[in-house]
């Protein structure tokens, strides 16, 4: 399979091929006389896996990390548990720090009453230095 295949295989984008083999994530393909990438069912199985990973929000260190666990069929799976723990917890962080941000637009919202930018509530909300108001915390 060339690399437009395994492309539409994995609905992965070729430059994003190319960039898994250039950093190790993927294999690097063999290549027909005329220099084409070619690929293997195995191939496809491991982009999948990438791209399933990555979609879960996985780094890429992460990511090559849960390869590695992959790797070793036999070994225990604690490794790839505490991955993913340690992900879980840190979308669990930026859910809590995204309904903080919500919340602080919601009210930013709700003080616009309309009329002119020099009377804005979000203008001059926005205007003021967050970090004047967060030093006294």
């Amino acid at each position: 399979m060339l690399i437009g295949g395994i492309a539409k295989a994995t609905g992965t984008k070729v430059n994003t091929i190319r960039f898994y083999e250039d950093i190790g994530l993927m294999p690097e393909a063999a290549r027909t006389a005329a220099g084409q990438r070619t690929y293997k069912e195995q191939d496809v199985e491991r982009l999948s896996f990438i791209r399933h990973a990555r979609k879960l929000g996985f780094s890429i260190d992460e990511t090559r990390s849960l390869l590695s666990v992959k790797a070793r069929p036999y070994q225990s799976c604690d490794e790839a548990g505490d991955i993913a723990m340690r992900h879980l917890r840190a979308v669990d962080e930026r859910i809590s720090q995204l309904q903080a941000l919500r919340s602080e637009l919601r009210s930013v919202v709700a003080a616009c009453t309309g009329g002119e930018v020099s009377e804005c509530k979000i203008i001059e909300t926005l205007s003021r230095n967050p970090a004047a108001s967060s030093a006294g915390r």
